[in-house]
Order: C-alpha cells, then structure tokens, then sequence
C-alpha cells in the first residue's frame, strides 16, 4: 500500500484548507483511513479518522466543527477539509491507513502512513 499526501500550504488565520491522500496498491474499501499531524517538538496527534464507508468518522476535540474527514471510495482518495485554520493547526499532515473494520485514533494502530503534507498558518 502506497499512501501520497498533497494539498498543504501556507495560510492565514481563519483560512481554509483541503487536503487530500491519494492511496494505491491495495483495496481502498477494506482500509480504515486517518489523519494525524505533528507540529516542531511535539508528539504525532490524531486528527481524524473514517470507516471503511464514510458512515463512522472520529474526529479529535480540537478540530470538531472546523474540519471533516472524507473519503471517495471511487477515487481512492481520503480527504480532509479544514475551515477556519487557526496557528496552532500548524504542523505536518499524515494520512494512514490500516486493513480494519473498527475506527482506530492510535498512531501505533496504523499500518501505511503517507509522507507527510506541511500547513502553516500564520496569525
């Protein structure tokens, strides 16, 4: 499994955001997805997560109401919108996968991680 993460940049405060995670070499539908991220000298977080057919999503605390977790399942492709992005968004972006049937929010329950896309916002 090949994960690619893309749509990252630098933005300002109360901007928004789309990331997307474009996966290969497996059968999407069979695949928990997730986001995490890392901002400099701290530890990776969950963000996000979704079920194999969008009809569970977890999203962290800190990000509920500003970003949603999607997935096109006819795309292969994993989505993360994120809408009033505040400085302390700032970080790198991963997306991971794991063959499951329950949504997991532990990095270490993560098989295939993509390379990671960097947000920056700025106040």
């Amino acid at each position: 499994v090949q994960l690619v993460d893309s749509g990252g940049g630098l933005v300002q405060a109360g901007d928004s955001l789309r990331l997307s995670c474009a996966f290969s070499g497996g059968t999407f539908s069979w695949y928990i997805l997730a986001w995490f991220r890392q901002a400099p000298g701290k530890e990776r977080e969950f963000v996000a997560a979704i079920g194999r057919t969008a009809g569970m999503t977890s999203h962290a605390d800190s990000v509920k109401g500003r970003f949603a977790i999607s997935r096109d399942n006819a795309k292969n492709t994993l989505y993360l919108q994120m809408n009033s992005l505040k400085p302390e968004d700032t970080g790198v972006y991963y997306c991971a996968a794991v063959q499951e049937t329950v949504v997991r929010t532990a990095s270490g329950e993560y098989d295939y991680w993509g390379q990671g896309t960097q947000v920056t916002v700025s106040s």
